[in-house]
């Protein structure tokens, strides 16, 4: 019978939104291993993806065990181990066979290790061409004399409930984007989509630049009433 260590991490205790809690990483991985395995270990992280090798004692110990039982380690996705090449390569360097739910599994380990390295680089490409593609946005938008978000609320205050309902949701939808795109690379907590937020230049409702938890949950709010 097949052995299995399991690993899985969350950016916070308080792992929120739309990211993969603990529970969700653990039925994900079940159902992609079946019944007839044998599961050695179960590890929990509680790390940013982002730290380095020495930061993740829990990975670590995995590892280690996956060694003397001869097993394999297993993620429910790829970006739950790391989106950093090199943090991978060095990982894979172990030469602990590891399973990402995520992505085609190969009998070829060569093989296997290829698609791992490729998928990390590639996830570590998007995060820079997403970065990049906000800051273009910022700037544009400053050279035309745009405000992220709505400085003066007030505004619309004075027109009514109508007027201020509105510019609230206009300013919600202009920021759908970013959200989106904080929460598709691991921005899973209302403290790190807020991190998130503040990085990119993105204002509150009241223009401010530092966002709050309770200001972040508002805007999620928002977006979610707009979904319907």
């Amino acid at each position: 019978m097949n052995k299995y260590a399991l690993y899985l991490r969350l950016s916070t205790q308080r792992q929120g939104l739309s990211g993969l809690g603990e529970e969700a990483q653990r039925e994900i991985i079940r159902k992609h291993l079946g019944t007839d395995v044998e599961i050695i270990g179960e590890y929990v992280e509680y790390e940013s993806g982002k730290r380095s090798d020495r930061h993740r004692k829990q990975l670590k110990a995995a590892l280690e065990h996956c060694k003397r039982e001869g097993a394999t380690l297993v993620i429910a996705k790829i970006d739950r181990l790391t989106r950093n090449l090199g943090f991978l390569t060095r990982l894979l360097e172990q030469n602990v066979p590891i399973i990402a739910c995520d992505i085609p599994q190969m009998h070829n380990p060569a093989a296997t290790k290829f698609v791992l390295q490729l998928m990390a680089n590639i996830a570590e490409y998007e995060a820079e061409l997403i970065s990049e593609r906000t800051k273009n946005a910022l700037a544009a938008k400053k050279a035309r004399g745009d405000a992220l978000g709505c400085p003066n609320p007030e505004h619309g205050a004075k027109a009514g409930g109508e007027a201020t309902r509105a510019s609230v949701m206009d300013w919600a939808e202009e920021l759908r984007p970013v959200v989106n795109d904080l929460r598709q690379y691991g921005c899973d907590t209302l403290a790190k989509v807020a991190k998130g937020l503040e990085a990119r230049g993105a204002k509150t409702f009241r223009g401010a630049n530092k966002w709050a938890l309770s200001s972040v949950r508002n805007l999620l709010n928002h977006l979610e009433v707009a979904n319907g």
